[in-house]
């Protein structure tokens, strides 16, 4: 059995090695345990800072991209790079919580789930009103009749199966929920976990609702653009 992990990261000089080395825990905790061969693939999305060198000094494989095109650009040019029998998205700001990942692939070993999504403990403060997670929350509801609470976290391990089954990855923050939407609409089977991750939070100034509105923007779009392939 086969793993894969897929780690975007723009600008994460500060995080990206914390986040390998929690992978290393799963590595030796969960994955040889279980006879798993874990591959690790960084992409660097076109940063301005050391994210590179910082990765590359850790041994872990690191496909550089020359410009910053987006979350989406960058999967899928990490796809073309790995094969395995499940793949992990993970984001590149989870620090040595991402060892929590061992609880993504576990359903998929067990045959629970197609694809297996991190829930997050709810924040003690509130960083936004809402309506971004809203709007995912109904909008999946909409297409697909299901009720997912984390739509919107990035952190998900899939069947290799299933990514060849939706075929094109969105672009934009609309990524997980234009994915989802494709996911259970072929009828995949999506489980929700409960996780200890934690990764660094929009706050309630100025840029934190300037990312919360593209992100609103984004989502709004990829969903008139499955109500015009899928209809109601």
């Amino acid at each position: 059995m086969k793993v894969a992990v897929l780690i975007p990261a723009f600008n994460e000089e500060k995080n990206i090695q914390k986040n390998l080395k929690g992978l290393k825990d799963f590595d030796l905790t969960y994955c040889r345990e279980h006879g798993i061969d874990l591959d690790i693939l960084v992409i660097d999305d076109g940063s301005s800072d050391k994210t590179y060198i910082k990765a590359s000094d850790t041994g872990c494989r690191v496909l550089r991209l020359k410009d910053n095109k987006g979350k989406g650009n960058a999967l899928r040019k990490g796809l073309k790079q790995i094969d395995g029998d499940i793949v992990l998205f993970l984001d590149a700001d989870l620090k040595e919580s991402s060892r929590e990942a061992l609880k993504l692939v576990s359903p998929i070993l067990k045959g629970e789930a197609d694809v297996v999504i991190a829930k997050f403990k709810p924040l003690k403060s509130k960083k936004g009103f809402g309506f971004v997670k809203a709007l995912a929350f109904y909008g999946i509801k909409l297409f697909t009749g299901k009720e997912i609470t984390s739509a919107l976290s990035g952190q998900r391990a899939f069947k290799k199966e299933v990514l060849d089954a939706i075929g094109t990855i969105p672009e934009g923050f609309g990524i997980e929920v234009g994915m989802l939407i494709d996911i259970l609409k072929k009828g995949f089977i999506v489980k929700e976990v409960d996780v200890d991750m934690y990764h660094d939070v929009t706050g309630r100034d100025l840029k934190g609702f300037l990312h919360r509105g593209k992100q609103f923007l984004h989502i709004f779009k990829v969903l008139i653009s499955k109500f015009i392939y899928y209809g109601i």
